[in-house]
């Protein structure tokens, strides 16, 4: 058995032994190195960054053997889909961090140095629905996308959320993150195969936005009401209907929990492409060290909070910065996000 077999001390004291590990500890180059602070003395918790939430088996079970010789043999998968092992002694970090090397280089994270653990902690692990891989409505291949994002934007101790989803049905919850990428397709039809069923525009109805009419026998597509999900493409009996081989995507931005003024993303971007995506999120982080709070706590603020102060447009400025949106892009000139305010008294109602 390896340390998981000492049991931490309940006693309000602590031992000579815990007390010379907390005075040894640079708690802030700890939760940079990815371990967070416990509530227990002496103890911490590995955080291990999964981009996309696909991991390898082979890395899993490595995980596992951190747990059980190292940890208290539990693993806990986070919100964000990563992984925390807990229950870790504070001595033990660099045996951690090395035995986490060939996890590192086996989920492709990006950085140089893979023997002293993770580099950061401040940028996110990037979320991922299934996508297209397994889900019959992913319009791309969310994971994949993650994964090119992740190698783009870390490491980096901003504080900055990504999340992808396939399709609208939006299985990730991309409205609670600075950037939200909800996949989106055109959908090509082919008249020649419709048999007139009408099939898609009740599925359409039902399970969308009433995007689409039959009309003398044939389906008409209302292109401004039209959300790019392929629920036509899905229910189409004579395949009539398939995805564009362009993906495009619909991005979300500004979304944030927390206890102050928490609020839902909204739309800034539609019919957008995967590598102005790219360039947009990398031309944040140069708008975030322009314009942080230079007293924000460890260095982290939200995005959200740094356009309400500096405005709109100037983040859009930085943001679209070398960017060129392709013709069908959509752009909302101006975004509007409805939440309570917690910092003006006259809000609270």
């Amino acid at each position: 058995m390896g340390p998981s077999s000492t049991t931490p001390r309940a006693s309000s004291c602590w031992t000579r032994k815990e007390a010379a590990v907390i005075q040894d500890v640079d708690v802030k180059a700890m939760k940079k190195n990815a371990f967070r602070v416990s509530k227990e003395r002496g103890m911490t918790a590995s955080r291990v960054r999964v981009p996309g939430g696909l991991v390898s088996a082979r890395s899993m079970a490595r995980i596992v053997e951190i747990a059980e010789e190292y940890g208290r043999g539990e693993i806990f998968l986070t919100n964000r889909q990563g992984v925390e092992i807990p229950g870790i002694h504070m001595e033990d970090m660099p045996k951690v961090n090395e035995l986490l090397r060939s996890i590192i280089k086996d989920t492709g994270i990006n950085q140089g140095d893979s023997e002293h653990g993770y580099l950061a902690s401040g940028t996110r692990n990037v979320v991922a629905c299934p996508g297209k891989r397994l889900c019959p409505f992913g319009c791309y291949d969310t994971t994949a996308f993650a994964q090119r994002m992740d190698r783009a934007i870390f490491p980096n101790d901003r504080h900055v959320k990504v999340a992808f989803t396939g399709c609208s049905n939006d299985c990730a919850h991309v409205a609670l993150n600075d950037f939200g990428v909800i996949g989106m397709t055109e959908p090509q039809y082919d008249p020649a195969r419709c048999i007139g069923c009408g099939q898609c525009v009740e599925w359409c109805r039902r399970r969308s936005v009433s995007a689409l009419s039959l009309v003398n026998g044939k389906v008409v597509r209302n292109e401004d009401r039209c959300i790019g999900c392929g629920v036509c493409v899905v229910y189409c009996p004579t395949r009539a209907w398939t995805r564009s081989s362009e993906h495009y995507f619909r991005v979300k931005i500004m979304g944030r929990t927390g206890k102050q003024n928490p609020r839902l993303a909204q739309d800034w971007l539609r019919w957008v492409d995967e590598d102005s995506i790219v360039k947009i999120v990398k031309n944040t982080y140069a708008f975030i060290d322009e314009y942080i709070d230079p007293n924000a706590p460890e260095g982290k603020e939200h995005i959200g909070y740094i356009v309400d102060r500096v405005g709109f447009d100037e983040f859009c400025k930085w943001a679209l910065e070398g960017v060129e949106l392709g013709e069908k892009c959509q752009r909302a000139t101006r975004v509007y996000w409805d939440s309570r305010r917690y910092d003006r008294d006259n809000d609270l109602r």
